[in-house]
């Protein structure tokens, strides 16, 4: 195996993504990663994603890698809900263009619904191997969802019908799915009817090169240029409803009650006016509940200054009403951040409760509030977390010990394809 064409196709996807963006967020960075570490372990790399507004069609990241972008469906952006209707011609289009530049690629690993169904089509038409990873399952956010959304408006929003059609083709028709958690391997199973044999769950990475503690005295200094107290909680990520910031302040009541001097650094969502449409509903709320005073409100973070941010604060919090792994919290951890993550994910079946990190609900506001004043409460407790969450990030979900496993699920799936063809 020497070549891979990887495709993830909604979002800023770019050598430097536009993190924050709408639908740019950790799935770009887990593809991002992966595609460096398979090009550091000698592999060709083309990753394939949407050409829109005025990005060019190639960034050269080095001599093995690079984001190739096809245009398909105009020159404005497009939401991942609605790239069922532009698919077909991204396909034709990537077909012809690989032709035309007399590409070869031994294997295809696509990323998310979108990029699946069309990376099978391609796979098909190459006669080659292809690897999926879905990142999340329209079936569990569809579940997850129920009790939140009216039923049409769903549907209307989400077009979960359409989504959990094409998902389950993509699981049966694929070589081999990458699952990034215990409980995704499950539904794959149980909800999609994919054969055991033919999933593997392999956890999404960290850069041990960027997340790491400091000193503590290192981190006053960092702390002091950003604005951030000793005893401050820091929730961080893209505005999205299923992230649970609304929770998270339903929950600060508790936490003041019992540590008066903690706050909320929030640092949510980008610069698009869904976004500021987001914060201001969150600020209505914190308002009603007489915690807007307590909360300092961010821009979303730049990506060089992640790991600053996440060692700045006190503890993590992670609210999510449902989340395929948190990836954040991951960072977090690795900082030496403690983290207080939600049950409603991957992650939550990983943790060694009160040793790792803690875990709550964030539907019930005393629980997931009490957990978070605990490492404020006590520094001892604090401290235990602080080093055994970095240990259990750094050693467990390093990128190039990912990559290599991955690269394995490749070969024997292309040693599948291999079989399937002579026989036929």
């Amino acid at each position: 195996m020497k070549s891979i064409l990887m495709i993830s196709l909604h979002g800023y996807v770019g050598a430097n993504p536009e993190l924050g963006k709408p639908d740019t967020g950790g799935q770009v960075v887990y593809v991002l990663e992966l595609a460096d570490r398979f090009s550091r372990l000698g592999k060709k790399v083309d990753l394939l994603t949407r050409r829109f507004e005025d990005q060019p069609e190639y960034d050269h990241v080095d001599e093995n890698y690079s984001v190739w972008r096809i245009p398909f469906g105009g020159r404005e952006f497009i939401r991942k809900e609605d790239m069922h209707d532009h698919l077909k011609k991204f396909v034709t289009n990537t077909l012809a263009a690989i032709k035309k530049e007399n590409k070869k690629y031994d294997v295809i690993y696509s990323h998310y619904w979108d990029a699946g169904w069309a990376g099978q089509k391609i796979a098909e038409e190459l006669g080659i191997s292809h690897v999926h990873t879905p990142h999340s399952l329209g079936w569990w956010k569809q579940h997850t969802m129920g009790s939140d959304m009216d039923e049409k408006e769903m549907e209307e929003n989400y077009r979960f019908k359409e989504r959990i059609r094409k998902e389950y083709f993509v699981f049966q028709m694929c070589n081999h799915v990458i699952a990034t958690t215990l409980p995704q391997v499950d539904l794959l199973t149980q909800q999609y009817d994919v054969l055991p044999r033919n999933c593997t769950m392999i956890p999404p990475g960290i850069d041990e090169n960027r997340f790491y503690p400091v000193p503590t005295k290192e981190n006053d200094k960092i702390r002091a240029k950003y604005d951030i107290h000793p005893t401050d909680i820091l929730a961080l990520g893209r505005m999205a409803h299923n992230k649970g910031y609304d929770l998270l302040i339903k929950a600060l009541p508790t936490v003041f009650e019992l540590v008066p001097e903690a706050r909320l650094v929030a640092a949510v969502g980008g610069d698009s006016e869904q976004d500021k449409q987001g914060i201001k509903k969150l600020k209505e709320l914190a308002n009603e509940l007489g915690v807007n005073k307590k909360i300092k409100w961010k821009n979303y973070i730049a990506d060089e200054d992640l790991a600053n941010v996440y060692r700045s604060a006190n503890i993590f919090a992670m609210p999510s009403r449902y989340e395929p792994f948190g990836m954040v919290a991951i960072e977090a951890m690795a900082c030496g951040t403690p983290s207080v993550i939600t049950v409603h994910g991957g992650l939550y079946d990983l943790i060694d409760f009160g040793n790792q990190a803690l875990f709550a609900d964030p539907h019930r506001p005393l629980e997931f509030g009490a957990m978070m004043a605990m490492p404020l409460l006590y520094p001892t407790l604090r401290n235990e977390l602080s080093v055994e969450g970095a240990r259990f990030a750094r050693r467990n979900f390093g990128w190039t010990g990912i990559a290599k496993r991955m690269l394995q699920v490749f070969r024997n799936s292309i040693n599948q394809q291999t079989m399937e063809s002579n026989i036929y």
